[in-house]
């Protein structure tokens, strides 16, 4: 659809309500419509600062104001062909859905859960703040979409990680005021992407935000019920819609009197909620609204909620038995690549517990979740083969720089980056690697892109068939 065209999809109810919101400001708002989408990233801090990144960038881009690890990039411009993407050293996302994530206050070791999770965005960010400490639980009701979850979070390096396809109410069996954070971003009627994709405007209705908001009612209440005291819930959605944004607030609290809403540090081009659209409590001001005519992104709504209470202590680490076997061969590789830590982390070797021949790595909590339809449980390490442990691509990109001594280092022009990501195997010159032979970690500027295995000078290639490019 090109820019000047956007408008004529656009439902001439939604366009008469959105007057009525708007006011003053509708023509504003219109005209946004007839400019450029925004294109964004934002930068794993995890694994490289902003600096860093700042410094090799391998394109141009432009700082976002209001996120703080958040970059414009040019629309000509394919970031996910490059070996920084490979290597997860950013997300690439629409500058308006990165800011729940931001404005939801994540501290290390906490409990923090995603209930709409897919395809990923705001599920790295959140475990991006983690720094492998604690545990996150993100979750997508649809099976396919939450296997793009896993991959997202498997290739920014996420360790603690518990991936499920459950329904909301089974988590909520399953977690009762358990998680310090939480983010729903709900699923709505997405008029905050009508610039970005034709065909949420053609099927938009004036009967479906009354049909989501009943949806965004049981989930949020959902939420509140997994929420330990003291802990916070941020909801989001990307349309406009008040019955959808400020009405399913005002729900939440005529119903659960133990939640407030607590403020969102404004930042420019950042909007007050409307206590008018909701049930008049003032306090819906304290909501948040992003407009595409004050700011270069698409739409979005959030409101930040506290429980009452005092935040409960945190549970201990998790212990699995010891495999006896799987140490010694665990242990046999990581002395070959010379581990030192793993994500930044020491390595606990009370969190290991293999599953038939795959080998994991649990995140630090104790906790049941038998019964829960899960893709994956913390880490996956890799295989165990006859005499030997095969590494997964997962450990490979959750490794930091100087995690592992075995290394191989190329920078990002060279053109060997490109056909190991394609599957081929490389020459190396004898300076280029940290050992003659074996296992060795291959890394774009010091940033692990997976590994490899060096016979006379040849590496061959471990990259998965799956992952390549």
């Amino acid at each position: 659809m090109s820019d000047e065209n956007r408008t004529v999809s656009l439902h001439p109810e939604f366009l008469k309500r959105m007057q009525k919101m708007l006011g003053d400001e509708y023509e504003s708002f219109i005209k946004s419509y007839e400019l450029p989408r925004t294109y964004g990233l934002r930068v794993n801090t995890s694994k490289i600062s902003v600096e860093e990144f700042r410094e090799m960038a391998p394109f141009p881009i432009t700082p976002i104001p209001w996120i703080e690890n958040g970059f414009f990039y040019p629309e000509d411009v394919r970031p996910s062909r490059c070996a920084a993407y490979q290597a997860g050293l950013y997300y690439l996302q629409e500058p308006s859905a990165m800011t729940p994530a931001s404005c939801l206050p994540v501290e290390e070791g906490e409990y923090v859960l995603d209930l709409c999770a897919a395809p990923g965005g705001k599920a790295t960010a959140l475990g991006d703040a983690l720094h492998g400490t604690g545990l996150l639980v993100a979750n997508d009701i649809s099976a396919s979409r939450a296997k793009a979850l896993l991959r997202n979070l498997e290739l920014f390096g996420i360790s603690n990680a518990f991936v499920t396809s459950e329904t909301p109410d089974r988590l909520a069996d399953t977690f009762p005021e358990f998680f310090h954070k939480i983010l729903l971003d709900a699923p709505c009627s997405g008029e905050g992407m009508f610039r970005k994709e034709e065909s949420l405007a053609k099927d938009w209705t004036p009967e479906k935000s009354h049909e989501l908001s009943l949806l965004q009612r049981e989930l949020i209440l959902q939420a509140t019920d997994m929420l330990r005291p003291g802990g916070m819930l941020l909801y989001s959605t990307c349309t406009f819609a008040p019955e959808e944004d400020e009405g399913t607030v005002s729900y939440l609290l005529d119903n659960r009197p133990n939640m407030e809403l607590i403020e969102i540090p404004h930042k420019d081009g950042f909007s007050s909620g409307v206590p008018e659209w909701g049930n008049n409590d003032p306090e819906l001001s304290r909501c948040i609204r992003l407009f595409p005519h004050k700011l270069n992104g698409e739409g979005h709504f959030m409101a930040l909620f506290r429980k009452s209470g005092a935040c409960s202590t945190r549970q201990p680490a998790t212990s699995v038995k010891e495999n006896k076997e799987t140490r010694k061969w665990l242990e046999l590789f990581f002395h070959e690549i010379g581990l030192c830590t793993l994500g930044g982390q020491p390595f606990c070797w009370d969190r290991i517990e293999t599953r038939k021949d795959k080998v994991y790595y649990l995140p630090p909590v104790n906790s049941n979740f038998r019964g829960l339809n899960f893709l994956r449980n913390g880490l996956y390490l890799g295989d165990l083969k006859k005499n030997r442990f095969e590494p997964s691509q997962p450990l490979a990109l959750a490794l930091h720089k100087d995690d592992v001594e075995a290394v191989i280092s190329l920078p990002f022009d060279d053109e060997r980056l490109t056909r190991y990501l394609k599957g081929e195997t490389l020459m190396i010159e004898p300076d280029e690697a940290a050992h003659k032979k074996g296992w060795h970690l291959l890394c774009a500027e010091g940033y692990p892109l997976g590994f490899g295995k060096l016979v006379n000078q040849t590496l061959k290639n471990k990259y998965p068939a799956g992952w390549r490019v």
